[in-house]
C-alpha cells in the first residue's frame, strides 16, 4: 500500500509538484502519464525517497517513508528504468546487485524469467563473462533484461517502471513486455508509461499537467471525460498507427 497525502515538492524556486494526494492499494497497477516536465518522475523518486518532499508525506505500507532506513524501504521497492546502469563484473553479480547471497540456481531462475537466459548462455563465459562498465559489451534490450531479471530476483512487493520500454526497439520490445509481465504479477506497480497497451491495461491512471493530479480513473472512464487523456491517447494512436512504406 502507498498513500500519497499533500505532497509538494521544489527544486530551488521552481514547484514541481503541488499538493498530490493518491491511494495505491496493495496488487494494483497505476500508471502514470503526462507532458515532458510535468512531475511523473518526480512521484516515483518520492516514494523511493531518492529526496524528500518538502511538505505533506509519502507513506509506505503504513509507514512514512522517512521512518525506514534507506536499505529497509528499498528492500520492498524494486525500480526498472529506461536507462540501466551495469556494472563493470560478471553478469551473474550484476543480476545479484538486489539480493547478493542469492544462489546461481536462483540467477538462471530469474534470467530465464526475465528472457535473457538464451544470450547469456552464448556470451564467451555464460554468467561468468565480466561486462563493459555501464553494460557497452551488451545491446541496450539485453541491459534492460538483465536489469530486469536484477528486478525479479529481488522479488520486491513493489514494483516502480519508468518509461522501461521507452528506448527499446520493436525487435526486443515483445520479450521485453514478456519479462515486466512476469516481473510485475501479484505486485503492487507504479508505471510512468506512453505506450498504448501498458496505459490501458491499468487498473488506475493518473493524468499529470504542471506539477498536479488533473485526471484519473480507468481508461474507458478517462476517455469518456475527454480533456488531457484523450487528447493523449488520440495522440499516440496516430504516432503508433505510423508505417514506413
Amino acid at each position: 500500500m502507498i498513500d500519497v497525502k499533500h505532497l509538494s515538492k521544489s527544486f530551488g524556486d521552481h514547484l514541481v509538484l503541488d499538493d498530490i494526494s493518491e491511494h495505491v492499494s496493495p496488487g494494483e497497477n497505476v500508471v502514470i502519464i503526462g507532458p515532458s516536465g510535468s512531475g511523473k518522475s518526480t512521484i516515483c523518486n518520492l516514494v523511493a525517497r531518492f529526496y524528500d518532499v518538502n511538505a505533506g508525506s509519502v507513506s509506505v505500507g503504513g509507514h512514512d517513508v522517512r521512518e525506514f532506513t534507506c536499505e529497509s524501504l528499498l528492500r520492498n521497492i524494486s525500480m526498472v528504468f529506461q536507462t540501466v546502469y551495469l556494472f563493470h563484473d560478471t553478469v551473474e553479480n550484476n543480476i545479484k546487485f538486489g539480493c547478493p547471497d542469492a544462489t546461481h540456481e536462483q540467477v538462471v531462475a530469474a534470467a530465464k524469467a526475465a528472457c535473457c537466459h538464451d544470450f547469456i548462455s552464448a556470451l564467451p563465459n555464460g554468467y561468468d563473462t565480466v561486462i563493459g562498465e555501464g553494460g557497452s559489451t551488451l545491446s541496450g534490450g539485453e541491459k534492460q533484461r538483465i536489469s530486469i531479471a536484477r528486478a525479479m530476483l529481488k522479488n520486491a512487493p513493489i514494483v516502480i517502471l519508468d518509461e522501461a520500454t521507452a528506448s527499446v526497439d520493436p525487435e526486443n520490445e515483445h520479450l521485453i513486455q514478456q519479462a515486466l509481465s512476469a516481473l510485475t504479477k501479484g505486485k503492487t506497480i507504479l508505471t510512468i508509461a506512453h505506450r498504448l497497451a501498458t496505459i490501458q491495461s491499468a487498473d488506475q491512471i493518473l493524468v499529470v499537467e504542471d506539477g498536479r493530479i488533473v485526471q484519473r480513473g480507468t481508461h474507458d472512464e478517462l476517455m469518456a471525460q475527454g480533456g488531457l487523456y484523450r487528447r493523449f491517447i488520440e495522440i499516440r494512436e496516430q504516432a503508433e498507427g505510423w508505417r514506413l512504406a
